[in-house]
């Protein structure tokens, strides 16, 4: 019996002095345009997480404003793509930024960026936040 709580005494030490990875989910900490800024310009926008990211499982979508609430269909699709100048997204060497650069400054109005993050813990965490050109 004593050697049961001399084992089960080794293993609770043993459980308490290993560390276990942080499986923390991205959060998005700061943004180029910030959220309900109003920029002169804008060629880019820039998601800054907390996390490293995937690549190939993050992204973002930008809508001008008055799109926001409509029903996604083949014919919505279209119009965001016409009315946003083509997008390139890039991920910062450090892996914790997401930068997507327009062809073109976007022209004024308001835009709705919805995004995804997925980092090493593979939970995809997803939010929206808006700006506007003036």
């Amino acid at each position: 019996m004593k050697a049961i709580k001399i084992i089960a005494t080794a293993l609770a030490a043993a459980a308490m002095t290993t560390t276990m990875p942080a499986l923390a989910h991205p959060r998005l900490v700061a943004s180029i345009p910030a959220a309900q800024a109003s920029v002169a310009s804008a060629r880019q926008v820039m998601l800054r997480f907390t996390e490293r990211l995937l690549p190939q499982l993050t992204g973002l979508e930008i809508t001008p404003a008055g799109m926001a609430g409509m029903p996604h269909s083949d014919h919505m699709a279209h119009m965001a793509i016409t009315s946003v100048p083509v997008v390139k997204t890039t991920i910062s060497s450090d892996g914790k930024t997401l930068i997507a650069t327009f062809a073109s400054a976007l022209p004024r109005g308001g835009y709705i960026v919805t995004w995804h993050a997925v980092t090493a813990d593979t939970h995809r965490v997803e939010n929206q936040f808006a700006f506007t050109v003036s």
